[in-house]
């Protein structure tokens, strides 16, 4: 049996594995979605199969993802992270990480949950885009601009509106999969 799956995703088996099974799947978990965010920062301007090799290490030096400790790195836990190899060493992004854990912790006290307030972008629900072909699959959207801008005004850095769409694709917030994709009817 052929399985169509998005053109981006069949250029490694790593692509393919998250195109199956995680983008594009709804998160409504807090941690999971900042997972996600620091992630989608450190991919910027890089590629996602360099990320997606790194996984596990951003996982091991960024304490599984736990704001509230990454919230807390001092210059002394910076400096070790810009020489592990298991992560991308930008000291830029290194330190966006910890000053949007400390943004995350207050939308988490102001709006009282991380993914009430990203999901409140689209209206709390999927947006389900019909592409055909990728070359309509757009970089950015009105929504995505919002977020950025509302992503900013809290002081995150790294979140400009082309970074936030891909947060949205990856986490559900937009079913960007092809029509022709195995993926696209399963998660209308």
């Amino acid at each position: 049996m052929c399985v169509h799956r998005c053109d981006w995703a069949e250029v490694n088996d790593l692509l393919v594995a998250d195109h199956d099974q995680h983008w594009g799947v709804p998160l409504y978990d807090d941690q999971q979605l900042f997972r996600q965010l620091l992630l989608e920062n450190a991919q910027a301007g890089l590629s996602w199969t360099l990320i997606l090799s790194k996984q596990a290490g951003y996982q091991r030096a960024f304490d599984d993802f736990c704001p509230a400790k990454i919230a807390r790195y001092d210059d002394a836990k910076i400096q070790s992270l810009l020489t592990n190899p298991n992560i991308v060493r930008n000291q830029l992004k290194i330190r966006a990480a910890v000053t949007n854990a400390q943004a995350y912790l207050k939308i988490q006290q102001q709006y009282g949950s991380f993914a009430d307030y990203c999901w409140s972008f689209v209206g709390g629900a999927p947006i389900i885009n019909g592409w055909r072909h990728a070359h309509q699959v757009p970089t950015c959207s009105a929504e995505s601009k919002a977020m950025s801008a509302s992503f900013k005004r809290h002081g995150f850095k790294f979140v400009g509106a082309t970074t936030c769409y891909a947060f949205m694709q990856a986490v559900g917030m937009v079913n960007d999969h092809l029509q022709s994709c195995f993926r696209y009817q399963q998660l209308c």
